[in-house]
């Protein structure tokens, strides 16, 4: 049984920085990928950042410069350092991870619950 677990969310003010983590648990074999989609309301999850293969990063062009990820594959954990924050940052941030698990490690995505980031005056 896979979960991600994430934290580090909350208010603040525009300029401000925040930090996410990401924790995979469970009957893991390999981590592929992990990485950050976002969800504002009445919006689409859009990506945000992702870590992939030999550590290649890819950003969405919104976030460039100010977001930053990055990944602990021996703790099963990715981060992402959010600064500069504006208001059309706030969404709801969640967690994804390819990974191999179960007794015949297949490859699976997992999500995490989400964590909200508000960022306003």
């Amino acid at each position: 049984q896979v979960q991600l677990v994430e934290s580090g969310g909350g208010l603040v003010q525009p300029g401000g920085s925040l930090r996410l983590s990401c924790a995979a648990s469970g009957s893991i074999f390999a981590i592929d990928t992990m990485g950050w989609y976002r969800q504002g309301t009445g919006s689409q999850r859009e990506l945000v950042a992702n870590s992939g293969r030999g550590g290649v990063t890819d950003y969405a062009d919104s976030v460039k410069g100010r977001f930053t990820i990055s990944r602990d594959d021996d703790k099963n954990t990715v981060y992402l350092q959010m600064n500069s924050l504006k208001p059309e940052d706030t969404a709801v941030y969640y967690c994804n991870a390819e990974l191999y698990s179960g007794r015949w490690a297949l490859k699976q995505a997992y999500w995490g619950q989400g964590t909200q980031v508000s960022v306003s005056e």
